[in-house]
C-alpha cells in the first residue's frame, strides 16, 4: 500500500523543463564510458562499428519506448519500482527498486575510485580522501536543490558532448570517402561477417544505459506526462546520433591498432585526426566521471524516495527537506553507502554483475507493461501490452547471451 502524503508535508519541487531533463538524460547516458568504449567496439566490429552502435540503439529503444509509455501513466519518482509494483506486485517491485539503487551505488563507487586514481597522478593526495571529498561535495549539490544539481550536470554534459562533437568535426574530412562510408553502414547477409557486429552491439548497448533514469525525476518535472516521455525518446535519439557519428569517424581514421590498443582510445583518435595533443580529451573524461557520480546519486535517492511512497520502504525515506525540497535522507544515505563501498569492499565482481542486473530490471519493466495493459484497461495501455512482451524478450535474450558468454569464458 502507498503512503499518503499529508497536505502540509513538503513535496518535491517541480522545476525541470524538457530542456533540463534532456540535458540530465544525455548527461547520465553519454558518460565517461564512451571515451573508452569506442576503442573496444572498433576492435570487435571493425569497419562495421557504426552498425554495432545503431543496432545497440535499436535494442535500447525497445525498452526506452516501454519506459516512455509507462511514465505517462505513472509519472512518479521511483520509476521502475513503481511500474513493477503496479504490474507484478510488491515483491518484484522491491527487487527492482533495490536492483536499481544497488547498481547506481556500485557504479558510483567504481567511478569514484577511478577518478581518485586519475586525480592521484595530478595531485599527490590519498585516494581515500579524494573519494570522501568528491562524493560528499556531489551529495551536497544533490541535496541543495534538484534544479541546481541538474544545471550543474547540464554544464558538464555540454562539455562532454561538445568534446565528442569536436572529435567528429575534426574527422569530417575523412568522411569524404563515400564508398567506404556506405560500406560501413550497409549490413550483409553473411552471418559470419555480421557476428562481430552483434558482439559489438551487445557491448555498445551498455553505452546507452542511463535513459531509464529520466522517469525517476517525474515528480520534479513540469508537466511530466508530456515532458518525461519526450525526454526519454530525445535522449535516446541524441545519443544514437552522437555515437554513430563518432563510430563513422573512428572507422575512417588511420592508425586503428593504436586506437584499439590504447586505454584512452578517444584521446588517441583525436591526436590521429587533428595532430594535436589528446590530453584535454583525457581530462574531460575525468570530468565526465564526476558527472556520472552526481546523476547516480540524484537518481538512486529518488528511487528510495519513490519506493517509500509506494509502501515498499519505511516512510522515513519519503520525507522531503522542507527548505531545499529534495529527498535529503535518501540522498545522504546513498552517498554514505557509496563511500563505504569505495573504501572497504572489493568492487570488481560486483561491478561485473551490474549490467546483468540492469537487463533483469528492463525485462521486469517490460513484463509490467504487458501485465498492466492486460489487467488494467483503464490505463489505456492495452494496445501497448504486446510491445512490453517484445521488449521483455529482447532484454531477457541479451541477459541470457551475457550469462552464456560468461559461462563459456569461465571454462
Amino acid at each position: 500500500m502507498t503512503h499518503d502524503r499529508t497536505d502540509d508535508a513538503p513535496a518535491l519541487r517541480r522545476s525541470l523543463s524538457l530542456a533540463l531533463l534532456v540535458f540530465y538524460g544525455v548527461g547520465v547516458t553519454v558518460g565517461a564510458g564512451i571515451f573508452a568504449l569506442i576503442g573496444e567496439i572498433l576492435g570487435l566490429a571493425g569497419d562495421r562499428a557504426p552498425q554495432a552502435f545503431l543496432l545497440a540503439g535499436l535494442i535500447a529503444g525497445a525498452t526506452g519506448l516501454s519506459y516512455a509509455i509507462l511514465v505517462r501513466v505513472f509519472p512518479r519518482a521511483g520509476g521502475e519500482a513503481v511500474f513493477v509494483n503496479r504490474g507484478l506486485g510488491a515483491f518484484f517491485g522491491r527487487l527492482v527498486g533495490f536492483g536499481v539503487v544497488i547498481t547506481a551505488i556500485i557504479s558510483s563507487a567504481v567511478i569514484a575510485l577511478a577518478f581518485a586514481g586519475y586525480a592521484g597522478t595530478l595531485v599527490p593526495l590519498p585516494s581515500s580522501l579524494v573519494v570522501v571529498v568528491v562524493v560528499a561535495l556531489l551529495a551536497a549539490i544533490a541535496w541543495w536543490g534538484v534544479r541546481e544539481s541538474v544545471i550543474f550536470a547540464a554544464l558538464v554534459t555540454v562539455l562532454e558532448v561538445g568534446t565528442l562533437a569536436v572529435v567528429v568535426i575534426f574527422g569530417l574530412p575523412l568522411l569524404g570517402d563515400t564508398a567506404r562510408l556506405a560500406a560501413a553502414f550497409t549490413p550483409t547477409a553473411d552471418l559470419a561477417a555480421m557476428a562481430p557486429v552483434l558482439s559489438g552491439a551487445v557491448i555498445a548497448f551498455f553505452a546507452f544505459i542511463g535513459f531509464e533514469d529520466i522517469e525517476n525525476m517525474a515528480e520534479e518535472t513540469l508537466d511530466p506526462v508530456r515532458t518525461a516521455p519526450r525526454a526519454i525518446l530525445l535522449t535516446l535519439g541524441i545519443t544514437v546520433a552522437i555515437y554513430i557519428a563518432l563510430a563513422a569517424v573512428a572507422v575512417m581514421a588511420p592508425g586503428r591498432e593504436a586506437i584499439t590498443s590504447s586505454p584512452a582510445p578517444l584521446a588517441v583518435l583525436f591526436e590521429t585526426i587533428s595532430g594535436m595533443s589528446g590530453k584535454p580529451i583525457a581530462a574531460i573524461a575525468a570530468i565526465a566521471m564526476i558527472n556520472g557520480i552526481l546523476v547516480q546519486i540524484i537518481m538512486a535517492a529518488r528511487v528510495l524516495y519513490g519506493m517509500a511512497n509506494e509502501g515498499l520502504l519505511p516512510a522515513y525515506f519519503a520525507r522531503v527537506d522542507p527548505v531545499h525540497r529534495t529527498p535529503a535522507r535518501a540522498t545522504w544515505l546513498v552517498a554514505a553507502v557509496i563511500i563505504m563501498l569505495a573504501l572497504f569492499f572489493p568492487l570488481l565482481r560486483l561491478a561485473e554483475a551490474t549490467s546483468l542486473v540492469t537487463l533483469s530490471v528492463f525485462t521486469l519493466v517490460n513484463l509490467s507493461l504487458f501485465a498492466i495493459g492486460t489487467r488494467m484497461p483503464e490505463t489505456g495501455l492495452r494496445t501497448w501490452r504486446w510491445w512490453g512482451l517484445f521488449g521483455a524478450a529482447v532484454s531477457f535474450g541479451l541477459a541470457a547471451w551475457q550469462v552464456t558468454q560468461g559461462l563459456a569464458g569461465g571454462r
